[in-house]
């Protein structure tokens, strides 16, 4: 429905004010309209989107060739989901509770207002960025530096298109050069990044397509597996329509309880690596949040669609587990091939086709994860470069109407006054696509399957638990120990289940990995040099790196750059949101963001010193 006129009128004279803007220093971000939300169904889809991916394909394999047993890989598995969901409830709870807006009208004086009763939590994208300037908010810039460098730099998914190339010539029978491989890897991250700059609506459709097939692959896989397991005979396979002997057949002995539990390794370096992997694959419930402004009703749907999906997930990626153990022999392929749904096609078909066509599938799927995060992760630059630590901050926080809007009102004008056009963040786009390249041609050195040990690794160590580490252990801090720790729990726009339960959980779970990586595998296994390329130290030492090359990056930032470039003057932004009624909540229609360096003018001009609280109830108004 449409806004009331006094919103209405919020929203127009703010845009108007930006035409009469002489200085140019202020940039008007449109929120999306109402009929341009995500509804329940397309958060879902971006969650399953970015889950499903090579993941759920070849990480099984990995874990159960690193375990050496069926029963502790799915222990393992189980885990990871219980690791998951907690991670869900701590976003949960945070992205519904932060940040805080005091809804006054400019007219009204700092002495009118009501206090904290009038602080409202209107959702914001921006994701991690957001709780971690809550949770950390002392030195805020610092926050947002350490932060935004590595989610600048490592917030993409370079290593899944190198891998997506290699996928691509596997499935077509070609024997591709490395440079073969890049460009395919370029070519899509290109064309992701084209098609959200050129048609949002259109790279939502996609996203949602690509996420029903994906979820009905994994069900045709589990439903193959279950089938395989109960005699039917697809060509070829373990069963050959012949009846099972639980007692010598090496497939269905995978779940003997007498046998499952045996031979398990001991290298705890590698049941690490093993966890990481599989928190990594139920890693995706946190994209929704990266466009929580975007969303339609997120106080009354969110929860629920994310929860659901989340359940339908771990549900999802367990029967797959085991419809994969229904038709591969421990024993019998792993050590030849450590992509586990190509091992179960070739074992149910019996045939050169099916590794080839699952390689297609593979490939598919890892578009499909590009193409999501693509979306989400733009949005989430544009919100760092709205703080203005990034060069041409200005350039990047925009967003402009996109081509296909332009298109189609040229072909049939809209007559509706109170019409908004469809806007994209085209230049965080750029952003996002500019540091994917430098990621690739930077690996172009090493062969890709090196490249691709090296990049998702390190994407996962850094951005899936590294940062999220900050942002549970953060939690804990806001639960127990900050000056909000008395009313957090009672204010909260989410309560999870268990109350602390999911972040302690997590941030146990996750300062396990952050150490453990450290601990050398032994030769035999999967995520040794021999088989990676890569010695163990590189990935958690260049992901610990990103927080010491964001501190440099603060600190040049901070003192540096103002004072032999500014001339000591200090930067001042300024993010003035229109918050209006929809649907019965309150949402952010548009930002005012004003960049400007002044001269100091006291101990209140340290703009590295204010308060996250007064900043959200000072510079951030709501008409």
């Amino acid at each position: 429905m449409p806004l009331e006129a006094d919103d209405q009128k919020k929203v127009d004279d703010a845009i108007q004010e930006i035409g009469a803007d002489s200085t140019g220093t202020k940039v008007l971000v449109l929120n999306a309209a109402e009929s341009q939300k995500l509804g329940p169904f397309t958060v879902a889809c971006t969650i399953l989107n970015r889950t499903i991916g090579s993941g759920i394909f070849v990480s099984p394999a990995i874990v159960l060739k690193t375990t050496g047993s069926v029963g502790v890989s799915l222990l393992l598995w189980a885990l990871g989901a219980v690791v998951g969901m907690s991670a869900l409830f701590i976003w949960l709870e945070l992205g519904l509770s932060v940040p805080k807006f005091e809804l006054v009208n400019r007219e009204e004086t700092e002495t009118s207002r009501q206090g904290e009763e009038s602080l409202q939590c209107v959702p914001r994208n921006g994701g991690e960025k957001n709780y971690l300037e809550y949770i950390y908010r002392s030195k805020k810039m610092r926050t947002t530096c350490m932060f935004g460098v590595i989610y600048v730099i490592l917030g993409n998914l370079s290593g899944n298109a190198v891998v997506f190339g290699i996928y691509i010539l596997h499935a077509a029978g070609i024997e591709g050069r490395d440079s073969t491989v890049r460009g395919l890897a370029v070519v899509c991250m290109t064309a992701a990044c084209l098609l959200h700059a050129a048609w949002r609506k259109g790279g939502i459709m996609l996203n949602n397509l690509l996420a029903v097939l994906k979820s009905l692959i994994l069900v045709a896989i589990v439903i193959i597996g279950f089938a395989a397991s109960a005699g039917a005979s697809f060509g070829h396979g373990p069963v050959h329509g012949q009846t099972i002997n639980p007692t010598t057949h090496k497939v269905t002995s995978n779940f003997d309880p007498h046998s499952s539990f045996a031979f398990a390794t001991s290298d705890p370096a590698g049941y690490a690596a093993s966890i990481l992997f599989i928190v990594c694959s139920f890693s995706g419930y946190e994209q929704p949040f990266y466009v929580l402004s975007e969303v339609y009703r997120p106080k009354k749907t969110f929860a629920k669609s994310t929860i659901a999906t989340q359940i339908f997930v771990v549900i999802l990626f367990m029967l797959v587990n085991i419809a994969y153990l229904c038709a591969v022999s421990v024993d019998q392929r792993l050590n030849e091939n450590l992509d586990m749904a190509t091992v179960f096609f070739s074992e149910v078909f019996g045939n050169d086709v099916a590794p080839r066509v699952m390689s297609g599938i593979i490939a598919f799927c890892i578009f499909g994860i590009i193409v999501v995060m693509t979306f989400t992760a733009s949005r989430v630059k544009q919100e760092i470069a709205k703080e203005g630590i990034l060069p041409f901050s200005p350039f990047f926080a925009g967003s402009t109407t996109t081509p296909w809007n332009r298109l189609m009102q040229w072909i049939r004008p809209s007559q509706d006054p109170s019409y908004q056009p469809e806007q994209s963040p085209a230049a965080a786009l750029f952003l996002h696509w500019m540091w994917s390249m430098v990621l690739i041609a930077s690996t172009s050195p090493l062969i890709p399957t090196v490249a691709y040990a090296v990049l998702v690794p390190l994407y996962s160590y850094t951005v899936v638990i590294l940062v999220a580490f900050f942002v549970a252990s953060g939690l804990l801090h806001l639960r127990y120990f900050s000056d909000e720790r008395h009313t957090w729990a009672k204010r909260a726009g989410f309560k999870p289940w268990g109350g602390p339960a999911a972040a302690i959980i997590y941030t146990a779970v996750s300062a396990f990995l952050l150490a453990a990586t450290f601990v050398p595998p032994s030769s035999t296994s999967p995520f040794a040099k021999a088989k990676t390329g890569v010695e163990w130290y590189v990935v958690p030492t260049v992901g610990l790196g990103m927080l010491l090359l964001g501190l440099v990056y603060y600190l040049v930032f901070r003192h540096v750059y103002p004072r032999y470039f500014k001339d000591g003057k200090v930067l001042v932004v300024d993010r003035e949101a229109v918050i209006v009624h929809e649907d019965g909540e309150y949402v952010q229609a548009l930002e005012i963001v004003d960049f400007s360096w002044e001269a100091r003018s006291g101990p209140g001009s340290n703009w590295d010193g204010r308060n996250e609280m007064e900043v959200q109830t000072v510079n951030i108004v709501a008409k």
